[in-house]
């Protein structure tokens, strides 16, 4: 009977188990418990929401420390089943696949921060997202994404190397246009720097600018040149998508 119990619990948690059209009725708890739990960290860091809902945020944390600390069990025991896994070596083995990590990382900040407040502990429960990649479709999904965009990864070494490039001389031409006017902001290379992040990836935070005559026609040049940074990865992911989407890798 246990060795039954345990053969169905395997084939209710394991997707690649499943022989059914879609997720096993477990495996759908589980993905409802997984978005609820994010949504529930998302809500707590509102001051607001967890000042007046304080004893719901705390029940709703109980529950899912319990129902994560059992689903992770349950896969401990029922991956006995795979040949793989069987043993103590076996599930030791197990133990260090990337999905049962994933598994314990979304458990341990529940012991770790017990009654703390240390925004760290609380901001790794949002990790429990990546157990949606268990999903065979997400999982094959990703893994075809990867391989595309890996397989542009010249192209996006290039790129950031430009950048990089881009982002060095626009700072070296502040720092000698504007580094006497603006010993504060422009006085140096490395003061520069922070303009050209902000100014070449078109964040434009305003809180250093250029007030010269020549130090704005520079400006406006590199604020062209990153539109146009911009849109060199954007081409590349757009391809990369492209061939995912319509020319499909196969899986190794």
């Amino acid at each position: 009977m246990i060795v039954n119990l345990r053969n169905k619990l395997h084939t209710h948690l394991d997707p690649t188990c499943w022989t059914h059209r879609g997720l096993s009725p477990l495996n759908k708890i589980i993905v409802l418990l997984v978005l609820a739990g994010v949504a529930s960290a998302v809500l707590e860091t509102e001051p607001t929401l967890s000042t007046t809902y304080a004893s719901t945020f705390s029940i709703l944390n109980q529950m899912f420390l319990y129902a994560f600390s059992i689903e992770y069990v349950l896969r401990l025991w029922s991956v006995g089943e795979d040949d793989r896994y069987q043993g103590i070596i076996g599930r030791l083995r197990y133990m260090i696949t990337p999905t049962a990590i994933i598994d314990l990382i979304t458990v341990v900040p529940f012991f770790l921060g017990a009654g703390s407040e240390i925004f760290l502990l609380r901001a790794l429960r949002l990790l429990r997202i990546f157990k949606l990649a268990r999903i065979p479709s997400v999982s094959s999904a990703l893994n075809r994404l990867f391989r595309a965009i890996a397989s542009r990864r010249m192209e996006f070494v290039i790129t950031i190397a430009f950048a990089l490039m881009l982002m060095l001389l626009a700072a070296t031409t502040l720092f000698f246009i504007e580094g006497n006017v603006q010993p504060e902001t422009f006085g140096s290379i490395p003061r520069s720097l922070w303009w050209g992040v902000a100014i070449l990836t078109t964040v434009g935070y305003g809180d250093v600018y250029p007030i010269t005559l020549l130090g704005k026609i520079a400006a406006g040049i590199y604020a062209f040149a990153g539109i146009g940074l911009v849109a060199m990865p954007t081409g590349i992911f757009a391809a990369a998508m492209s061939d995912v989407v319509f020319h499909p890798i196969k899986d190794e």
